[in-house]
This record gives structure tokens, C-alpha cells and sequence, in this order.
């Protein structure tokens, strides 16, 4: 939410796109994405839903179980989710890609900036079009006071404030 106010601060008005596959249970899911889109919808901003395939987000991580939190898991999720987000950027004309898991204090930021520019990479690979292309903005989003707005922000629209980061993996740590 504070990632989205300072961009907005900063003339940007950002595009949301919701991709979170490896969010489990679906009621768990389910209650980020209404949370997610209340809050840009008082902003004006909307909300791309993509599409929530749990099955596949599975079977992308299949070795990776028992990994820990910041470990292999982590950044293959990032590539599996970052990679979804810059596809819809290329096809949609988005020229800047950012993401709001770089706020989290659970996560690493070297993993998510190491997932972003790969996803950008990719797909300015994929459709090599020098004409087009696709920006990493890897931002350290705790700086700033952005944690401390975040908090704010919680309390001010009655957040639901989740206690892992979504998948089955992280419950257990």
C-alpha cells in the first residue's frame, strides 16, 4: 500500500497486477486479492487478476519443499510470479516493472532485484524488439519511511495482516 501511495506521489500511476499462485490455502488467496483490490480501488487504480493456478506454481517448485525462507524456493517463486508480470507489461506496453514483494522484511531484497532483472531480461530476449524495452525498477521499498507508512496504511483501512508469506512452505517457519 505505501509502495503504491509513493509511486503515485512520484507521478507514476501504476498498473497492479496480481500474481500470486503460490498463495494456499484459496481462501487465504482469496482474502489478499479483496484486501489488494479495495485498496486501489480507493485509490482508482485497477486491479489485473492473473490467473491463480496453484497446480502449476507446484509444480515449478517441485524439489524445493524443504527449503527455507530467502532459499532456492524463494527465488524460483519470484522468476515463476516477476516473469508472469513482465509478460503482461511487454504485451500491454508497460515500460517499467517494479513489485511490492521487496517490502517485505521476510524477503530478500538481492533475490527479488536477481528475479526481476532476469523476468525483464527474458522477455526482452523473447520478443527482441530494440525499440521496446522492458525496465527493472529494483527499489529498496523499506527505506524512506515507507515500513512506517505501511503500518499506518494497515490501520487505517482494518488490514488483514498475514503472518506468512502465502505458500504452504513458509507456514511451517
Amino acid at each position: 500500500s505505501a509502495i503504491i501511495e509513493q509511486l503515485l506521489a512520484e507521478g507514476t500511476e501504476p498498473v497492479i497486477f496480481y500474481s500470486n499462485s503460490n498463495i494456499y490455502p484459496l481462501e487465504e488467496y482469496l482474502v489478499r486479492k479483496n484486501e489488494c483490490t479495495r485498496y486501489a480501488e480507493s485509490l482508482g487504480l485497477e486491479v489485473i487478476d492473473d490467473d491463480y493456478d496453484h497446480d502449476v506454481w507446484l509444480e515449478e517448485m517441485r524439489g524445493l519443499e524443504n527449503e527455507p525462507e530467502r532459499g532456492s524456493r524463494c527465488l524460483k517463486c519470484f522468476r515463476f510470479r516477476l516473469l508472469r508480470a513482465a509478460q503482461y507489461a511487454r504485451r500491454n506496453g508497460i515500460r517499467v516493472l517494479t513489485t511490492t514483494l521487496a517490502s517485505s522484511r521476510w524477503k530478500s531484497l538481492e533475490q527479488i532485484d536477481q528475479a526481476g532483472t532476469w523476468a525483464c531480461d527474458t522477455v526482452n530476449a523473447a520478443w527482441a524488439d530494440d525499440a521496446f524495452r522492458l525496465e527493472w525498477l529494483g527499489r529498496n521499498w523499506r527505506k524512506g519511511g515507507l515500513q512506517e507508512r505501511r503500518l499506518q496504511i494497515l490501520k487505517e483501512y482494518d488490514f488483514y495482516n498475514q503472518l506468512y508469506c502465502g505458500c504452504e512452505f513458509s507456514k511451517h517457519d
